[in-house]
């Protein structure tokens, strides 16, 4: 399904992404030297918008060129995660036939039964707590971190060439926001990179339960049909099921869709689905919705109905 906007009406990503730089170095430079907690607080809805819009620029908006959509979103706001990297990582992802794979997809937070077993009961009781919502948002974006800098040094390690470039080029997107952050603000690089946590943190919200185990792929991807203030914040992507099934479709259309093939949606994704932020927070704040061991994994592979 190609979206009908996307030659001619994109200019909601672009005002968006030009608001989001006015949000993030407006308060940096103007709102922190009246209070720092608003200047922060600006800053974490600067770098949340901004990590948005980058997820839309890698699926090829607001332009056709793959350079213009990069060039877009080139400063670094977000520090942890080079763009290159987000863009290969996340369009592997798009495998749907692959989603939760312990071993193919980059995104999943499920582990092989054979690789939990060995694990230290420390690190099994990190997991099981990073698998609340509670624990995602305080340690996942440091989890998260740490295994894809391990991975990525590992494909160095390796020679990969494309690994190589994605880090090399996230170099100087850092640089221009911290030069500017030292000559523009009163904002240390400390605190630029503590509010850059608080940012995925609050994304760590979104991506919490947007797949589960289920041995139809087409089951794996969940609606929450959140109009509030955090479906804002993540461009409609809690639409997630309607995003993997238009992955093409701009974030502003996803609400939409979704209305007018909702019936088929919710069969096609076998019910997965809540109707707001507000219920996984009262349901899984303190409790584990999946557990670390994928449930379907035997032999090297998932179970599928579907194949």
């Amino acid at each position: 399904m190609q979206s009908k906007f996307q030659t001619w009406a994109e200019w909601p990503t672009l005002l968006l992404l030009g608001a989001t730089y006015v949000l993030f170095f407006g308060s940096a430079v103007y709102v922190y030297e009246i209070s720092v907690v608003a200047g922060c607080f600006g800053m974490v809805l600067g770098v949340v918008l901004h990590s948005s819009l980058t997820h839309e620029m890698l699926h090829g908006h607001p332009f056709r060129s793959c350079f213009w959509n990069a060039a877009l979103v080139f400063p670094a706001l977000s520090v942890f995660i080079p763009y290159l990297r987000f863009k290969d990582t996340h369009l592997a992802h798009h495998k749907d036939e692959r989603l939760t794979d312990p071993y193919d997809d980059p995104e999943t937070n499920f582990l092989d039964p054979s690789v939990w077993r060995r694990l230290p009961k420390t690190m099994q009781k990190v997991l099981r707590f990073n698998n609340t919502l509670c624990g995602r948002i305080f340690i996942g974006p440091v989890i998260s971190q740490f295994c894809f800098v391990l991975a990525d040094l590992r494909s160095m390690i390796r020679g990969d060439r494309r690994v190589w470039l994605g880090w090399m080029l996230h170099v100087p997107s850092v640089l221009c926001v911290a030069i500017a952050l030292t000559y523009f603000s009163n904002v240390s690089l400390f605190t630029w990179v503590m509010c850059a946590y608080v940012a995925l943190s609050i994304l760590k919200i979104r991506t919490y339960l947007e797949h589960r185990a289920y041995d139809d792929f087409r089951g794996r991807t969940v609606v929450i049909a959140d109009r509030g203030i955090l479906a804002l914040l993540f461009l409609n992507n809690n639409f997630h099921a309607v995003h993997h099934k238009f992955p093409k479709l701009s974030w502003f259309e996803l609400p939409a869709v979704f209305q007018r093939q909702k019936n088929a949606v919710l069969s096609e994704n076998h019910g997965y689905y809540y109707p707001s932020y507000r219920q996984i927070f009262s349901t899984y704040f303190f409790k584990a919705k999946d557990q670390v061991a994928h449930p379907l994994w035997s032999g090297g592979e998932i179970s599928d109905n579907a194949k």
